[in-house]
């Protein structure tokens, strides 16, 4: 590939569809849903493999550190962490990348949830869309449809043939019906819309400026405002002010230069819980037990139990999930409706849509164990080498107890360790820190007492992450 090829890898999406492993402060992006790497690791590492570029990422403000942690812990380096003040759907997201790039660069845009085992054929369908962008098209991947599939888009290219290059698109279509689904499967010219794309950076700009330039001016606003802020590019707040549209509706649908390589290497993004069972290996039930699972007369069923014993009896199709703090049991043709179950929980005013009862910091992490009037129990981790940032509280004191490891404790004026099997008391208003100097993980046990335990009750005074 002699033009430089840039790995765009989009990874903004709250993954609500895989409710309840999936919250907003973590989403499914960052779960390892096929082995030992998340699907975002799974995207980074095949992106390297195809390319050997740093990549391009862009995502949510909130998950800047779990970024920058998933790719420090499989030893990847970006070109950039671009930070979307609010998530504005994918045209805009590729925008700001293509500005990041030079002139000549070529975009490999990849959603960071997608499911792709043959990093072989990919790479080749790659170098094919690389070839027809170096011409001039903007190109996608349309994958080969092997059933009548209602969850996905569609795009109509007739004389497409796997294997034999880009060709022309005819039009993308929305999810069909099921009997429509099957008319596009017959015909054979049809394809799933992948979502991934190669794109000539500058050539996208040219399109976007003529087909959407309302969201092309504001992105290039935005993008000449931004600043770096530690490892991250946020863009300045003109972003807000452009349009929410995905690449089809802003460019693909309206432009001439629209073409696809049509594929055939088994792909699946992952979308559904039942796209979760048909990529995960089952038992000769049909089933997927992952967890502590016992199961009686259970047939073609995902059962998932994260932190307790799960049982079933008698029960067939179906998808189980079990976590800290709430259990998902859902027909598996119905699983797309998991989106309506959770707009349902923001219209109760709950929150177990945004966040597992372990939370994720740049630091570590911290789980609520117990909670009742005037006290909370928090299993706290700091990761070697990590502390909290200064602070103090107004309606709160905290006892710790440090379990594992060894805690660096500031407190008023004084600084001391802790090891295992010690405590420490820190009285209400005390400005204090807490941190791990050694080479092992710290757990802690946190015991706070007060009247008001929300944690909008923190005043930072010094804080390494920023924030």
């Amino acid at each position: 590939m002699s033009t430089e090829l840039v790995p765009v890898v989009l990874a903004g999406g709250t993954g609500s569809r895989l409710w309840p492993l999936s919250r907003e402060l973590f989403p499914k992006q960052f779960h390892a849903l096929f082995g030992e790497h998340s699907l975002l690791q799974n995207t980074l590492l095949r992106a390297q493999a195809v390319t050997g570029a740093r990549p391009i990422i862009v995502c949510n403000e909130e998950h800047r550190f779990l970024v920058a942690e998933q790719c420090r812990s499989i030893g990847i380096t970006w070109q950039s962490i671009i930070l979307e003040p609010e998530g504005r759907n994918t045209a805009p997201a590729i925008a700001l990348a293509a500005l990041a790039v030079h002139d000549g660069a070529q975009l490999l845009v990849m959603p960071s949830d997608h499911l792709i085992s043959d990093t072989a054929a990919f790479t080749t369908a790659v170098q094919l869309a690389c070839d027809a962008a170096a011409a001039g098209g903007l190109v996608t991947f349309g994958v080969t449809p092997t059933v009548p599939e209602t969850g996905y888009g569609y795009i109509a290219a007739p004389t497409a043939k796997s294997g034999e290059g880009a060709v022309a698109v005819r039009s993308f279509v929305e999810k069909p019906d099921l009997a429509t689904a099957q008319s596009y499967l017959d015909s054979g010219e049809y394809f799933w819309n992948s979502g991934m794309f190669v794109l000539g950076a500058q050539q996208y700009l040219d399109e976007l400026a003529s087909l959407s330039p309302k969201m092309a001016k504001a992105v290039s606003t935005a993008h000449e405002q931004g600043s770096v802020d530690l490892d991250f590019f946020r863009p300045g707040p003109s972003f807000l002010e452009s349009p929410a549209d995905s690449i089809d509706y802003a460019v693909m649908e309206k432009t001439e230069r629209a073409m696809m390589v049509p594929v055939s290497f088994d792909w699946n993004d992952v979308g559904s819980w039942s796209a979760i069972w048909e990529a995960s290996d089952q038992d000769e039930q049909g089933n997927h037990l992952e967890g502590d699972v016992v199961t009686v007369a259970t047939r073609d069923s995902y059962v998932l139990a994260k932190n307790r014993l799960v049982g079933t009896i008698g029960i067939n199709n179906l998808i189980v999930v079990e976590t800290s703090d709430a259990v998902l049991v859902a027909d598996k043709d119905k699983v797309q409706d998991v989106r309506e179950l959770v707009a349902r929980l923001k219209q109760g005013d709950r929150d177990e849509h945004i966040a597992h009862t372990e939370v994720f910091r740049p630091w570590g992490s911290y789980e609520s164990m117990q909670e009742g009037e005037r006290y909370q129990v928090k299993r706290i981790n700091v990761k070697p080498g990590e502390r909290l940032s200064l602070q103090k509280h107004h309606h709160r004191a905290e006892h710790w107890i440090v379990v594992k490891g060894t805690a660096e404790v500031t407190r008023g004026e004084e600084t001391f360790t802790l090891a295992e099997n010690e405590s420490t008391y820190i009285p209400l208003g005390t400005v204090h820190r807490l941190g791990n100097p050694g080479k092992l993980p710290l757990e802690l046990i946190e015991v706070q007492v007060g009247a008001y335990l929300g944690e909008d009750d923190i005043v930072r005074f010094e804080d390494v992450y920023g924030r």
